[in-house]
């Protein structure tokens, strides 16, 4: 059975997954070595409003930064700095 390959005329008739810009990790970018757990509107741009940590291929950030950020998260959350959920699914 032959291999159906798809050749396009034109860049711009081709879909939109080959378009795309490759996100770029934003402490790779300004070289932060560690994440402070305690500065709680750093840690609220990766948390969405139902309380979620939002993953790592929709932030954008790196596998070792994206663990960092979690690790960081869950801490500030085991010492009551970020609620675990937002006031309205309480």
């Amino acid at each position: 059975m032959p291999i159906r390959r798809r050749f396009y005329r034109e860049r711009e008739s081709a879909p939109d997954f080959e378009r795309r810009r490759k996100r770029v990790c934003r402490f790779c970018e300004e070289k932060i070595k560690t994440i402070n757990y305690l500065d709680e509107r750093f840690l609220k741009r990766f948390v969405n409003e139902r309380g979620k940590i939002v993953p790592r291929r929709i932030s954008g950030n790196c596998a070792l930064h994206q663990r960092m950020l979690t690790t960081a998260i869950k801490r500030a959350r085991h010492i009551a700095i970020m609620p675990f959920t937002s006031e309205i699914y309480r």
